[in-house]
């Protein structure tokens, strides 16, 4: 892709993931540029974030839904690319307050509306777009089931083991499948990522996602000087840093053509919290640890969930035609503690 091709649409930038990802795009190319379709506008962090790029970016306030208004303005824009993000994740747990509400029950339909429909109606508009050369859509682990490989201690791979059990789950893999279909159909050069669970920069409260993994709970109280409270240390999950997020979904943008319609984008091993705490430590010596009944616990997660969704992902795929690889889970969180101490206010 040449440099005069390099127009790429992300919907949901406004948001934290897509962020990230779309200054990366625009940090690698000066002549590249960037249209970003969300609900919301720009909040003072986002404005923050894309300062020393926002001369090439172009915010589109609109609902996805609402294609009769942001399909015209896209038409005559020159996308190369689409990167579908936008979406609501109805998560919650990590605390014992958190895990006392249900989000998917407070308004289930439109779950189910934005996130499939949504995906609807990029994939109207991508197929009729002049000149565009790939649609990739940003799907998750919550596609997975609760267990597997058969064979432990295998990652899991992106075939088999898909059993979603809750909506954003659900809605997230019927997507895939759509976007698999319109890719038949109008012989479109697309896929989906499934990612882990990302922490880093721009992870903030937002309209569609207030959710926090165990990175960032444990960075953020570490440079406050929170005593933190696990109900255990032994919990893992695999937990990738939202910059090589980026860097994965730019290298399958840019990869010459893709063999699969679904790529995991992760570490590929697990880390405990016990682990993220020690790691903490070397930047916050101070830091108090008390493992804690749940009543009273500020980190909650379950340890005999390990494997599926919650173990490590398989990642040799993207590896393999891409040539990308993530930094070691170590260094990453660090960088990420000192980000937030340069970036943002700790009380």
């Amino acid at each position: 892709m040449t440099s005069s091709d390099r127009t790429l649409l992300v919907t949901g930038a406004a948001g934290f993931v897509m962020s990230v990802l779309a200054r990366e795009w625009l940090e690698r190319d000066s002549r590249a540029r960037v249209v970003i379709l969300d609900r919301s506008p720009l909040d003072a962090a986002a404005q923050k974030w894309f300062a020393p790029v926002m001369d090439r970016v172009q915010p589109i306030v609109t609902e996805i839904l609402d294609a009769e208004r942001w399909a015209p303005q896209l038409d005559d824009l020159g996308i190369s690319s689409v990167v579908h993000g936008a979406t609501i994740t109805p998560i919650s747990r990590g605390s014992a307050l958190e895990a006392s509400r249900e989000p998917e029950a407070e308004d289930p339909a439109r779950i189910v509306e934005v996130n499939l429909m949504g995906t609807v109606k990029i994939l109207e508009w991508a197929r009729r777009a002049r000149g565009l050369k790939r649609l990739l859509y940003v799907s998750s682990g919550s596609v997975y089931r609760n267990h597997g490989p058969d064979w432990a201690p295998e990652p899991l791979p992106e075939d088999g083991y898909v059993g979603p059990l809750k909506l954003y789950g659900v809605s997230k893999f019927a997507s895939e499948m759509i976007v698999n279909r319109y890719a038949d159909l109008f012989r479109l050069s697309a896929a989906s990522v499934r990612l882990a669970s990302v922490y880093g920069p721009m992870d903030r409260a937002t309209e569609s996602r207030n959710f926090r993994h165990v990175p960032h709970r444990v960075a953020h109280m570490a440079l406050s000087g929170e005593v933190i409270r696990p109900t255990n240390l032994e919990a893992v999950g695999d937990y990738i840093h939202v910059a090589d997020v980026a860097q994965a979904i730019i290298a399958l943008l840019d990869a010459p053509a893709l063999r699969y319609r679904a790529y995991n984008i992760a570490t590929g091993e697990t880390v405990s919290i016990g682990q993220f705490i020690d790691w903490a430590r070397e930047k916050a010596p101070a830091l108090r640890c008390e493992v804690t009944p749940f009543e009273s616990c500020n980190i909650d997660q379950n340890p005999r969930l390990s494997t599926g969704m919650w173990g490590a992902y398989d990642i040799s795929r993207i590896v393999a035609e891409t040539g990308w690889r993530p930094r070691p889970v170590r260094e990453a969180f660090l960088s990420y503690i000192d980000w937030i101490a340069a970036n943002e206010l700790v009380s």
